[in-house]
């Protein structure tokens, strides 16, 4: 009987799920079908993470030529910071703040600007100890890659609201 009850409530709770219109997040449909991104560092980790989000929309492929390109996303800058915030009185540190920036802009292989120069900054506060220096480089490192899917999420919604070309 247990069992039987245990299917009922799985199916009840599926059947909820399919009527509320539940749907996973996906990347944004782009009106577009190629768009190249230039300007980016060689091996930059937020070139290949915006690479990755486009390519997996259904219409749009990043292509490496301006002749392929229906759209140019170009970065005029693409960095990560890292300052310090609090020290102590013998100099040591104890908060740090971390930021991440991109400046862009999105245009035509022709040169009709589509987004203008924009900079995208994120930044976070992180607590600092010597005492644990590898657990706070790991933490460094994660928040700057939530910074970073954050800031090609922004990038995503920007280029799924262009207009029509």
């Amino acid at each position: 009987m247990a069992l039987l009850s245990r299917r009922l409530l799985l199916a009840a709770g599926a059947a909820a799920l399919a009527g509320c219109g539940f749907e996973l997040r996906r990347a944004p449909e782009l009106r577009f079908r190629t768009i190249q991104l230039i300007g980016f560092k060689p091996h930059s980790p937020l070139a290949e993470e915006l690479r990755r989000h486009i390519d997996s929309s259904q219409t749009t492929l990043v292509v490496e030529s301006a002749a392929q390109a229906q759209v140019q996303l170009e970065a005029l800058a693409d960095a990560r910071e890292r300052s310090v915030v609090a020290s102590t009185a013998a100099g040591q540190v104890r908060e740090l703040q971390l930021r991440a920036r991109l400046n862009f802009r999105v245009r035509t292989p022709s040169g009709k600007e589509l987004i203008p120069a924009t900079e995208i900054l994120l930044s976070r506060d992180m607590s600092y100890s010597e005492t644990v220096a590898l657990a706070k480089e790991q933490e460094e490192a994660l928040l700057f890659r939530a910074m970073q899917n954050d800031i090609v999420a922004q990038v995503m919604r920007r280029l799924a609201a262009l207009q029509a070309l």
